[in-house]
């Protein structure tokens, strides 16, 4: 399977914001977009480049992807599925993306970041409804509960994950028990619920064209 293999901090430094890729280490002063805040290349720095509409759309496109860690193809057929439901295309894209298992593996705090979350998925680390699953894009439907398998419960990744949980920000949404190591998805989000900093709609705008 295809996979992005170089460093995971260039991309928040070509997309202008913190996209917290690496977990804790993004809020330390290691934070490779704090001491390096310009793109990544020869003229980076300078900025030399003007932006043109097309352009703004593609990097917004390109930002949701690497927020949520899919590829190209990943994400057109993602949009494609949005843009043949009921509702706003652009909405019902992140939520789909925010259904995946990886993100809501993070959304609970199991994991520091999706990228982690994903390797945990693969390893065969987590149930859903009580059966392993081991897709990370496979999409959690409501009510369904995500368990830490009892022979994982001791691993130091998701205990000092757990620890940060709920920080930051609260998804009424979810619904996380840290005692029993499990998670509950609730309720399908609203926009409003999504804490993602991205205009949709220009990706919507982009694949109109």
């Amino acid at each position: 399977m295809a996979r992005y293999r170089d460093a995971n901090c260039k991309l928040c430094r070509r997309e202008g914001m913190k996209l917290f890729l690496k977990g804790s280490r993004c809020v330390t002063d290691k934070c490779a977009f704090d001491r390096r805040g310009y793109a990544p290349g020869q003229h980076g720095e300078t900025g030399r480049r003007k932006g043109s509409e097309y352009g703004f759309q593609l990097r917004e496109k390109q930002k949701i992807r690497r927020i949520y860690g899919v590829l190209e193809k990943q994400f057109h057929n993602y949009f494609e599925k949005a843009s043949r439901q009921k509702g706003v295309t652009g909405e019902n894209l992140l939520v789909m993306l925010e259904l995946r298992f990886d993100n809501l593996v993070y959304r609970f705090g199991f994991a520091p970041s999706r990228k982690a979350a994903r390797q945990l998925i693969v390893h065969r680390h987590f149930t859903v409804n009580d059966k392993i699953v081991d897709i990370p894009s496979y999409q959690l439907k409501l009510h369904d509960i995500v368990r830490v398998r009892d022979n994982s419960r001791n691993l130091d990744l998701i205990h000092s994950a757990l620890k940060d949980a709920g920080k930051g920000f609260d998804l009424a949404w979810i619904r996380l028990d840290k005692a029993r190591m499990e998670g509950e998805l609730l309720d399908r989000p609203k926009r409003l619920d999504i804490p993602t900093t991205v205009q949709e709609q220009m990706v919507v705008e982009l694949y109109s064209k």
